[in-house]
């Protein structure tokens, strides 16, 4: 019996060893292989898009009223008067429709329509006409003088001496027509001379003046006709806003006071001066040649100038006043009117 080993021989261990690694080399290959087909799989899957619906937003919008045109006024250019401001504001009202957990109550509130109407004080508007002083003011004639001013002042001699050759009666007759066409809401100033000076309403007894409110002023002289001075302050006169009662009293006031003595005029046309705010012109009549007339001329001619203010004189009847009287408004830039014994007058420059 032959004995045989179960011993593996060299040339088989070799063999396995070669079979095993070629079989841990292809197992290898073939996770590889598996690998990258798997992600080859995963890229190609990855490049694909896919495609999505955009969901569609509902928005809801409230209710909006139609947009109101407004239709805006033509200008009418052939008006001078310029209406008054509306009294009040128009308030926009803004909606909104976002909920507020507060609830805030919206009271009734009703606008008035705007006022296309002029306004009713007594003070001076854009007024009338497009005269020398602005677009405001309202015209007055005296003794052919024909001017237009906002604020006007007469200052007018009620000396003794005006009751020779109807003097007086002329004077009250052409100063009552003057009045009368008087445009309301001029501002208008009224004073009155002889040798003391006052504001027309007042009164003049011994040299002391009484106003329309009870106020007096003492005057005194120093001699004769042309020596009055006042005895302190001179008396403030005040504006009259013209309005048809207005006119209506001082008709009756024109018509009604007594001529008094002496005859000073440089002291009533100061109080014109002293006026707040000044006049822009004055009406200035005398009958009188008086005593120092060529340094009054010159001194209320040089104030008057200064402020602006244009004086035109009425010389009537005396040939001697004349040549002051030119002189007073030359320097203020008025005009002077004679007036002859027949009543006739005439316009000097």
């Amino acid at each position: 019996m032959s004995n045989v080993s179960n011993v593996p021989s060299a040339t088989a261990k070799e063999a396995l060893r070669r079979q095993q690694k070629v079989s841990t080399v292809v197992s290898l290959i073939t996770a590889l292989l598996i690998i990258a087909l798997i992600g080859i799989i995963l890229g190609i899957i990855m490049m694909v898009t896919e495609k999505k619906e955009i969901p569609t937003i509902v928005s809801y919008n409230a209710f909006l009223e139609d947009e109101v045109v407004v239709e805006k006024q033509k200008l009418r250019t052939n008006v001078s008067r310029k209406p008054s401001s509306p009294s009040s504001a128009i308030a926009r009202v803004i909606a909104s429709t976002t909920a507020s957990p507060t609830a805030i109550p919206v009271p009734e509130i009703n606008v008035p329509e705007p006022s296309l109407d002029f306004g009713d004080g007594d003070d001076f508007g854009d007024g009338w006409g497009d005269g020398d002083f602005g677009d405001g003011g309202g015209s007055a004639t005296f003794f052919g003088q024909q001017v237009r001013a906002e604020r006007l002042a007469y200052v007018i001699d009620y000396s003794s001496s005006m009751k020779g050759k109807g003097r007086e009666k002329l004077m009250r007759a052409e100063l009552t027509d003057s009045l009368s066409k008087m445009i309301p809401g001029m501002k208008l100033g009224m004073i009155f001379f002889a040798g003391p000076s006052w504001e027309a309403g007042g009164s003049v007894k011994k040299g002391q003046v009484t106003s329309a409110k009870g106020k007096k002023f003492k005057w005194k002289t120093t001699g004769g006709s042309f020596g009055w001075m006042p005895d302190g302050k001179l008396e403030n006169a005040s504006w009259i806003t013209v309005t048809d009662p207005q006119i209506k009293n001082l008709t009756k006031i024109v018509k009604e006071t007594p001529l008094v003595g002496g005859t000073v005029w440089n002291h009533p046309i100061n109080m014109a001066l002293n006026m707040d705010p000044p006049p822009q012109m004055i009406y200035f009549m005398t009958d009188g040649a008086a005593r120092g007339a060529d340094v009054w001329s010159k001194e209320v001619g040089d104030r008057a100038a200064k402020m602006g203010v244009v004086i035109n004189c009425v010389a009537m009847m005396v040939p001697q006043a004349i040549k002051d009287l030119k002189d007073l408004s030359k320097r203020t830039g008025g005009q002077l009117t004679i007036v002859k014994e027949n009543g006739e007058h005439e316009v000097v420059k």
